[in-house]
């Protein structure tokens, strides 16, 4: 049962994370280069999208790490899969309390008519650092988690 929650645990928190690097590479960047109309269709399409997928890849990651570190028998492992389940935490909350404000923000707008305070709300960069923030640690996480299956292969190895 161990190495099957550790391989879900490892698939869910790396696609997480490959979702999550490809959008500080490619779609943030994008988002600030584009034209409101752009910038606010885009969001409006691929939001309906992301929603559903990442907050079930980060939760999965986050509880089969919590469990792990009731089931696994190394100390060491424990302390590991609970630093990165405590990481994922942060990524969850840092998304619910900051992106998922500003996306739905973005949601009710009109992609043909911006708001005519529009040079004091656009939120992209305020997005975009929240999300780097974030993206930095799914991706420590990540690399915990990694590390911590390491260890613990290293460990059944033997001398």
């Amino acid at each position: 049962m161990t190495p099957l929650l550790v391989a879900v645990a490892l698939l869910a928190n790396g696609v997480a994370v490959g979702v999550m690097v490809s959008t500080v590479i490619g779609l943030a960047p994008m988002s600030l280069a584009v034209p409101y109309q752009t910038y606010v269709g885009t969001v409006q399409f691929l939001w309906k999208r992301y929603d559903p997928l990442m907050p079930a890849l980060n939760a999965t990651a986050c509880v089969l790490d919590l469990v792990l570190v009731a089931v696994v028998d190394d100390g060491t492992a424990r302390t590991l899969f609970g630093a990165a389940a405590a990481l994922l935490l942060i990524v969850m909350v840092i998304s619910v309390v900051k992106n998922v404000p500003i996306n739905r923000y973005v949601m009710s707008l009109d992609p043909r008519r911006p708001p005519a305070d529009w040079a004091h709300t656009d939120p992209r960069v305020r997005w975009r650092n929240w999300n780097l923030l974030r993206t930095a640690l799914a991706v420590l996480a990540f690399v915990v988690n990694v590390g911590t299956v390491a260890l613990l292969l290293g460990a059944s190895a033997g001398p």
